[in-house]
């Protein structure tokens, strides 16, 4: 194993929460850093792909997520009028007796990795951020906005898309585009009829919903958007509705009309961005969204950053040095993220241009069986 006895971890989402529980499983010392005191998570709903499922089985939370989820083999697409296009496979990718998808709430599920993070023995520190960051001979000197300074062994930044880290350790790196699409998400009570996830196709829309409890569903909703403009929140539900109205279908139908001021409405312009290599400077590494944020098209975004966490513990673990750990999660992540950025942005573009179905079709297919093979 690398000589490290210590990190610090910062950021407390998805892939900081999972870092810290990995690198707590072979011994390091782990303190967490976030920004927001009440470590939050916002937004409705989160699609738990395969591979998701797979990563959160290695972090070891999956009997909670498959308990306080919904999960499920297989989904559907449709018109936007309800006439059924097809189904949609999803491989067995986190074992033969777990179920091939699902979803989740962001806030269940972010409740579940805290639970396991505090169980981990990892030190938290919430309201507190990165004021300065130095490397030093075999460490990385920090200081945080609660007054404390302490060297680490390795530094992990997985403070998200916009990442102050990012930009302190590497000040030319590129930053989140906007892509031309938005997305709006909501919860509602989930019907009987509403057994799996299922996509509506529309002329310039796509719908969806996904089961993430036993009671409830959430939707997403992509719009082109070629402008990036902040929506109101008075304006959040009746602009929904509206954009609804295309779809006839039973299931958004349904959603259309139980839709409330209480539906938990959050829309959010998709961006996305890909840091050229290196991915690490001394012993500081970025990793999840901070390193490779995505647009959802392929519904990966949370999987590749808990990903992250367990190849780099990987890794840390069975290199001689933190140098060569940190080349060879590089190498191993690097491939494999970029074809989930580059390949979901280009998804959207096909969908703002009406492009070529086929394309569309052979671009989702591949990415597919790539992101099935082993991280």
């Amino acid at each position: 194993m690398a000589a490290i006895s210590n990190a610090l971890i910062i950021g407390g989402g998805f892939s900081g929460m999972s870092a810290a529980i990995q690198l707590r499983k072979v011994g390091v010392d782990v303190d967490l850093i976030e920004i927001d005191p009440g470590w939050r998570s916002y937004g409705a709903g989160i699609t738990l792909a395969g591979l998701t499922l797979r990563a959160l089985g290695a972090v070891g939370v999956l009997a909670e997520v498959v308990a306080q989820g919904a999960c499920c083999d297989g989904a559907e697409i449709y018109t936007a009028q309800g006439h059924k296009l097809g189904d949609l496979v999803t491989p067995r990718l986190a074992g033969p007796n777990i179920p091939g998808g699902g979803g989740i709430m962001r806030p269940t599920l972010a409740k579940i990795l805290s639970a396991a993070t505090r169980k981990s023995g990892t030190q938290i520190r919430l309201g507190c951020r990165v004021t300065a960051i130095t490397p030093v001979q075999n460490g990385v000197d920090v200081e945080t906005s609660d007054g404390s300074r302490k060297v680490y062994d390795l530094v992990v930044a997985a403070d998200g898309a916009n990442s102050s880290t990012r930009q302190m350790v590497f000040p030319d790196a590129p930053t989140p585009k906007y892509t031309g699409q938005g997305v709006w998400r909501a919860l509602v009570p989930r019907p009987k009829m509403v057994e799996r996830p299922s996509f509506y196709l529309g002329a310039r829309l796509k719908a969806g919903v996904n089961p993430v409890s036993a009671s409830e569903m959430y939707l997403f909703l992509t719009e082109d958007r070629p402008e990036n403009k902040y929506v109101e929140e008075s304006q959040l539900l009746p602009d929904l509705r509206i954009l609804l109205a295309e779809f006839t279908a039973p299931v958004p139908a349904y959603v259309q009309s139980v839709l409330d001021k209480d539906s938990h409405i959050v829309f959010r312009p998709l961006e996305a961005m890909l840091l050229p290599q290196p991915w690490y400077r001394g012993r500081i590494v970025v990793i999840g969204d901070a390193a490779h944020a995505s647009t959802p098209h392929l519904a990966s975004g949370a999987g590749m950053g808990v990903e992250d966490a367990v190849v780099l513990t990987e890794e840390v673990q069975g290199a001689d040095s933190i140098s060569e750990a940190l080349e060879r999660f590089q190498i191993r992540r690097l491939p494999r993220c970029r074809l989930v950025v580059e390949n979901s942005v280009r998804l959207g573009e096909l969908e703002q241009t009406n492009g070529s179905k086929d394309e569309h079709a052979e671009l989702m297919r591949g990415s597919m069986i790539a992101l099935a093979a082993p991280y």
